[in-house]
């Protein structure tokens, strides 16, 4: 099988959109996220993980060991950006300049820093440019 991933398209992607990857009810947007990550270079970060970890064992009520094989999954099929201290002046920055949540703030701050052109998320403002750098895309509208 040919690769398919577009070296040019790094994108980052939101926890509330690598969350539909595993959903069972919404195969539509379930589609749409499996597609972004194999037609794309795509970008997470550790908070991404931790949060995943978080709504597949509290809200979904998976075991850990089934949280623990989506993890290694997750690692294997995007680039893992490792929050840092840059990463947090860089949050507290953006909460202060756009208003933004700090936990939202460190996954706009983990974007930037990747380099990515385009934030997929569903919660935040679609359209939004930050920085003159990211986009933030909604990728059900």
């Amino acid at each position: 099988m040919t690769e398919t991933r577009l070296i040019s398209d790094k994108v980052f992607l939101d926890t509330n959109i690598l969350v539909y990857s595993y959903s069972v009810s919404e195969k539509e947007k379930q589609e749409i996220v499996r597609n972004l990550i194999s037609e794309t270079d795509s970008h997470i970060s550790t908070q991404v993980l931790t949060e995943l970890t978080n709504t597949l064992t509290r809200k979904f009520k998976l075991p850990l060991n089934s949280a623990i094989k989506a993890i290694d999954e997750c690692c294997a099929n995007n680039h893992v950006f490792v929050n840092n201290p840059e990463t947090i002046k860089g949050a507290i920055n953006i909460a202060d300049r756009y208003g933004f949540s700090f936990y939202d703030s460190l996954i706009i701050s983990a974007a930037l820093e990747s380099d990515c052109k385009v934030l997929y998320s569903e919660d935040l403002h679609n359209g939004q440019i930050i920085e003159k750098k990211l986009k933030i895309q909604n990728p059900f509208l």
